[in-house]
């Protein structure tokens, strides 16, 4: 009887890494799903919804057939990840955390520790491809490709992958769409088949984002002004705002130089005078 090759699939509890799993089984592979709790910081159920997540993972595992394990990479998040995601904002950037994550959590942590349980590649829901060049001068290299779904695509996300990462990383979900997902899900009886999917950075969950950056930033109140040099209102803190932000700068009411009507947008932030710059138009 020939070997099947074991597979570790990433388990969120969601719709998407459960079909993964599903798929992969149903191809013949020794399939064990892998829960991953990344944050234990204020982790309460008003906004971080763990808990259930394990609990639909471990129903999801129940009638797929497959082993599930629970790993806490809390400690590795919290130094690899959360850490960077604050000193961009300190910084007056706005960091993506979950590319940070993909790197250093998921394809990292997760496949050394998928190894020690004797894996060889390790799979997630995420909604992209990856092929190996057979030939000409990139031969033996990985690329990594769109999703079918381009309204579903996360290749952005895994931009940072390195080639040993790629090569370790099985898309069970790349030719999909997300309707057949849901249609797989529903006939094979997964109770996640129709759970809505998850929004928010992986680690604030549902909670509002400027309440949890209050937490572990200062606010640092400073001018609010116009690209002309005219001071329009104040802010909060640098930190708590986005280039292209048109929402909740706190200045609405207060007209502008372009068309009436036209919204306020931050332009840019200056760091050493604390000042906010915003514009008004396109």
């Amino acid at each position: 009887m020939a070997h099947k090759e074991k597979i570790v699939v990433g388990m969120s509890g969601g719709v998407d890494s459960s079909v993964a799993a599903l798929l992969l089984k149903r191809a013949g592979f020794e399939v064990v799903g892998l829960f991953m709790k990344n944050w234990e910081d204020d982790d309460d159920d008003e906004y971080c919804s763990t808990r259930q997540d394990l609990i639909d993972c471990a129903a999801v595992a129940d009638v797929i057939g497959i082993g599930l394990e629970a790993v806490n990479f809390a400690a590795e998040y919290k130094e690899r990840v959360f850490g960077a995601f604050l000193a961009e904002y300190r910084a007056g950037r706005t960091p993506n955390p979950d590319v940070l994550c993909n790197a250093e959590i998921k394809f990292k942590a997760f496949l050394d520790h998928a190894l020690t349980l004797g894996a060889g590649r390790i799979a997630t829901g995420h909604y992209a491809g990856v092929r190996e060049v057979r030939e000409g001068e990139n031969a033996r290299r990985f690329e990594l490709l769109k999703a079918a779904d381009r309204s579903k695509d996360q290749s952005y996300f895994l931009y940072r992958l390195s080639q040993a990462q790629l090569a370790s990383a099985v898309f069970p979900l790349a030719q999909l769409q997300k309707t057949e997902v849901r249609r797989i899900a529903r006939e094979a009886g997964l109770p996640v088949h129709a759970k809505k999917d998850s929004t928010g950075i992986c680690f604030i969950g549902e909670r509002p984002f400027r309440e949890f950056l209050n937490r572990y930033l200062p606010r640092t109140p400073g001018p609010i002004r116009t690209p002309e040099g005219r001071v329009i209102g104040e802010h909060v803190g640098l930190a708590f705002y986005t280039i292209g932000q048109r929402k909740g700068i706190g200045i609405g009411g207060v007209k502008g130089a372009g068309a009436e009507g036209e919204a306020w947008y931050v332009a840019g932030k200056d760091m050493e005078k604390n000042e906010l710059i915003v514009a008004c138009g396109h």
